[in-house]
């Protein structure tokens, strides 16, 4: 058993928008100068929260078996990948019975009836461990360069020896090598895209305008749900029938053309919000609905999005709009693939393939 001892607490500085607080309620400083790299890499605040969460798995591991972070070696890196794909996620209990026995729910790792999506089960998934085991890697690998580490990376390579890319062909493209020692294989999944009939049912769950006016710029633009709801009023040009916002990984600002009815949508929100806040052109988009309507934040709208899917059974995210509007876009005889690349801003390889794919499959199941 691993104490849940240790948090990942947000920090009042921008220098320092995340801090990995041990149980004594002092700032773990390795951590501190690993976060301090990244943010000077330009890595987003999203990323920094994530990989603190991944080194407080860490840390939490070296507290429970008494071995410091600068004198672990393999044997202690093997263990704690070995715990984390055979240990079960940690419980807590629910906000609401603080006091109460915590409930696994019988269905924890079998797939939805809808959407055949497999529900999050008991142990950590692989991507997860895959996840841990890099932040790991890429920790000690910045403390080795700086000197302030150990010796030796607890968590080596998948290479074992020799000199790296010794028999490399020089006519051939350098392959991206990332893989550790002890990072177990990732499934590449399908995308998930939502039907047309599906989606109609659950656009017809949401309640209020607000909603309507997201889900519709979410599945017609393709925009992540942070840079969509990051979005400030002056950002939205109804005549154009476009809005500005800023991509998540090259940080440029980005004009995406919207569907017309969610233009509707969001003036029958604003109309219902007239009198009651700000609408200057720097003041946020999206509220939420009850005073004193505040900013609307990400985990607001996936619950928001979620219980409307839940309605029908389904378990459909924010990001399975992303990967709709893209089957959508690629579909269409009218819009060429090089335009739904440009339009979704494609950073990552990934989305790259899944806009690919799902062209492929709409190309072999047309008739001849």
């Amino acid at each position: 058993m691993v104490p849940l001892a240790g948090v990942v607490r947000a920090g009042e500085d921008v220098f320092e928008p995340w801090r990995l607080v041990d149980a004594d309620g002092a700032v773990v400083e390795p951590a501190r100068a690993f976060l301090a790299e990244l943010q000077a890499a330009g890595r987003a605040e999203a990323t920094l929260k994530s990989y603190c969460k991944a080194l407080l798995r860490w840390f939490r591991f070296c507290w429970a078996i008494e071995v410091a972070w600068n004198q672990a070696t393999r044997a202690e890196a093997r263990d704690f990948c070995r715990w984390l794909q055979l240990a079960d996620k940690p419980a807590r209990p629910h906000w609401r019975y603080p006091d109460g026995p915590v409930q696994i729910s019988a269905k924890a790792g079998a797939a939805n009836e809808v959407t055949g999506k497999k529900r999050p089960g008991r142990r950590y998934a692989a991507s997860t461990v895959a996840h841990c085991e890099t932040v790991a890697r890429t920790f000690y690998a910045f403390h080795l360069d700086a000197g302030s580490g150990p010796m030796v990376n607890p968590f080596p390579p998948a290479r074992r020896g020799g000199r790296a890319r010794a028999h490399h062909n020089p006519m051939e493209p350098f392959r991206y090598e990332r893989a550790g020692l002890y990072r177990p294989r990732v499934v590449t999944s399908a995308p998930r895209w939502i039907p047309d009939e599906l989606f109609d049912q659950v656009f017809a769950e949401l309640r209020y305008d607000r909603d309507r006016a997201l889900v519709a710029f979410w599945v017609s633009s393709g925009a992540r749900a942070a840079e969509l709801l990051g979005a400030t009023v002056g950002d939205v040009d109804p005549a154009r029938q476009v809005i500005s916002v800023i991509r998540r990984g090259s940080r440029a600002i980005q004009e995406l053309p919207m569907c017309p009815d969610a233009f509707v949508y969001l003036a029958a929100y604003q109309h219902r919000l007239a009198g009651k806040v700000s609408m200057a052109a720097d003041d946020p988009l999206w509220r939420s609905l009850r005073p004193p309507h505040g900013l609307l934040s990400y985990d607001a709208a996936r619950m928001m999005f979620t219980r409307a899917a839940a309605a029908l059974g389904a378990d459909h995210t924010l990001h399975d709009l992303r990967h709709t509007a893209a089957f959508r876009m690629a579909r269409d005889p009218q819009m060429l693939l090089t335009d739904v690349i440009l339009s979704s801003d494609v950073n990552r390889g990934c989305d790259l393939r899944h806009r690919v794919a799902d062209t492929a499959i709409d190309v072999m199941e047309a008739p001849y």
